[in-house]
């Protein structure tokens, strides 16, 4: 008898794993991408990114069929790096939100318009410039511009992730696409983006 109940322990694996490669495997790409911008270390991204597949793999049984499998993956990266590797800094990063306030209005110009920042910047390959662009920006903002430019996440799977308001989403999301889009403008003139008037 407990012959049969081997055979079928294993088949049930088998199908877990079928289901779980089928599901979970083509986010990888997506999910290494994101932990590199999160940790900016390759070594410390793959880490994260084999911890999060083993975490999403034990508990594969509990992701529900029919939803949303990368958001799920990238809420499980999410928490192993606050879990993970801001213990190791005992104190989690902290933005001030006035500091970031008072830069926007020593910065603010005529020039700076945050509307065409996606099509501007992320309508091509992501080169070295954008991406230590990108790095240079508080955790909180850098986080949501990956997530809603970058992977196309919406307002509704990021508020869920960073786990705040979908209000405070689109403020740091507007508020990340400024700083970028004044990080940027140079760059965006050096390639042709914007025309130097």
């Amino acid at each position: 008898m407990s012959a049969i109940n081997n055979i079928n322990i294993a088949a049930e694996d088998r199908q877990k794993y079928i289901d779980f490669e089928r599901e979970a495997l083509p986010h990888m790409n997506a999910l290494y991408n994101f932990a590199l911008r999160m940790t900016g270390n390759p070594d410390d991204a793959d880490d994260l990114v084999q911890e999060t597949f083993l975490k999403a793999f034990r508990f594969f049984d509990k992701f529900e069929k029919g939803t949303n499998c990368k958001a799920w993956l990238f809420r499980i990266l999410k928490n192993s790096y606050i879990n993970d590797y801001r213990k190791q800094s005992k104190e989690p990063n902290k933005v001030d939100y006035d500091d970031i306030e008072n830069f926007y209005e020593n910065i603010k110009s005529s020039d700076v318009k945050s509307n065409h920042l996606v099509e501007d910047v992320f309508n091509n390959l992501l080169d070295d410039d954008i991406s230590a662009a990108i790095s240079s920006l508080p955790e909180d903002f850098r986080t949501v511009i990956i997530l809603s430019d970058i992977e196309g996440f919406t307002y509704e799977e990021i508020a869920d992730f960073v786990d705040c308001p979908i209000g405070t989403v689109r403020s740091r999301l507007h508020r990340a696409r400024k700083m970028l889009y004044v990080r940027l403008n140079k760059y965006a003139q050096e390639k042709g983006y914007v025309k130097n008037d």
